[in-house]
């Protein structure tokens, strides 16, 4: 349900979308060529900026998880086969090594053999779990992953969903119990409630409903909608506060622009997934301040998107990672679908410029980021939280968009 800008640039949209195409070719190749882990199985857990693997690393959940929605979906879009034995891959590596069979759910990350490493059940992997169930689904019809992604929903909802406070725990021990330590990774805040995870919990479950339209779980993502409405979305600035203690009170001066703009785009589909007019006219509303927040973190000079900033301290995170840039790209498309306002047609693909020219690596994956000195951030180019599902994603929903607009 998207509006049609009037007078839309028809050679402008081919020659993007020709670009994309490209490029989600050039991404999904390079994981189908350097990520392969074939003396342990499964795929490496880390691949540094120089495409040299650590066959030792730990391996998460999260990466497989998005490497089985990634390439199911390309599947889905294409038909490839080669893109169906990737997804396939991860998906049978994460019913063997990462399911817990004694506790239910799936394990944060296991070893390079597959053993259990951490145990702990953060929600936004089982959630990613979820997301990538269902697609998968979707691409072969496997009644054994829906029946997974089923499974992972009523464990969130039994374990992880607090009603008193109407809000979703950070984390559960492997027994889903009490967990100390409820954070992602290092740098967030060790608080009992976050954006992201509730981002990625609503962003999981409208894919599930599109495979399986449950009342109960139409209800639950309502109801993460109006969280979003009510209680993350801050009214003062219109930027996601990110972190919360249990009673919703925010914990965080930090923003951070690239949830800002995924949230502008990905809220409405979730609205728009379980076909609700009331929530699809509401958080079309909400898209358009929530975009021109995270454009306050724009460089004008180049077209990145900077990483965070501290308001509290007035401190700025010069860095340019790869996937608000992503997020930006499909982020100011929508709201340009929304508004017909070419000037958010032209920072989407102003987003993409900036991605052609400091973060892809010829004709691989993509730079982790660069520096405010443009030097590349010498971090992963694959791993625990390097995938390939936000610039994979941004491709395969801009095409998809761009084909609803033009004819050929």
């Amino acid at each position: 349900m998207h509006t049609i800008p009037a007078d839309i640039p028809v050679d402008l949209l081919r020659k993007y979308r020709q670009q994309l195409q490209d490029e989600l070719q050039h991404v999904l190749s390079y994981w189908t060529g350097h990520t392969l882990d074939n003396d342990n199985g499964g795929f490496y857990g880390s691949i540094n900026w120089n495409d040299t693997p650590d066959p030792a690393a730990p391996r998460g959940i999260v990466l497989y998880s998005r490497i089985c929605w990634t390439f199911s979906a390309a599947h889905s879009m294409t038909g490839a086969d080669q893109y169906l034995q990737m997804a396939t891959r991860a998906y049978e590596y994460i019913r063997a090594n990462f399911l817990d069979a004694g506790f239910g759910g799936v394990y944060w990350s296991v070893d390079q053999n597959g053993q259990m490493l951490d145990g702990k059940k953060q929600l936004y992997g089982q959630a990613f779990c979820i997301y990538a169930m269902a697609e998968y689904f979707k691409a072969t019809r496997n009644d054994d992953a829906l029946q997974l992604a089923k499974d992972l929903f009523a464990l969130i909802e039994k374990h992880g969903f607090e009603e008193e406070q109407n809000g979703y725990i950070e984390a559960r021990s492997r027994e889903w119990g009490l967990a100390a330590d409820l954070r992602l990774s290092d740098k967030d805040e060790n608080e009992k409630r976050s954006a992201n995870t509730h981002l990625h919990i609503v962003e999981a479950y409208a894919t599930l409903f599109s495979v399986w339209p449950d009342e109960m779980l139409k209800a639950r993502i309502r109801n993460l909608l109006d969280i979003f409405r009510k209680r993350i979305i801050s009214r003062d600035s219109d930027h996601l506060l990110l972190f919360f203690n249990d009673q919703w009170e925010p914990r965080s001066s930090l923003v951070s622009f690239g949830h800002d703009i995924e949230a502008a785009w990905l809220l409405p589909l979730c609205a728009e997934a379980i076909d609700d007019p009331s929530y699809i006219r509401l958080y079309q509303l909400i898209t358009i301040p929530v975009t021109k927040a995270a454009m306050e973190g724009l460089d004008r000079s180049d077209g990145g998107l900077w990483y965070e900033y501290d308001v509290m301290n007035d401190q700025w995170i010069f860095e340019k990672h790869w996937w608000p840039q992503a997020e930006a790209m499909i982020g100011f498309f929508y709201a340009w679908q929304l508004s017909g306002g070419k000037g958010y047609l032209e920072q989407s693909i102003k987003s993409w410029e900036f991605v052609k020219s400091y973060l892809r690596d010829g004709e691989k994956e993509w730079f982790w980021g660069i520096q405010k000195d443009y030097s590349v951030i010498q971090k992963e180019k694959a791993g625990f939280w390097k995938c390939p599902y936000h610039n994979g994603r941004a491709c395969m929903e801009l095409i998809t968009r761009i084909s609803s607009l033009i004819t050929e």
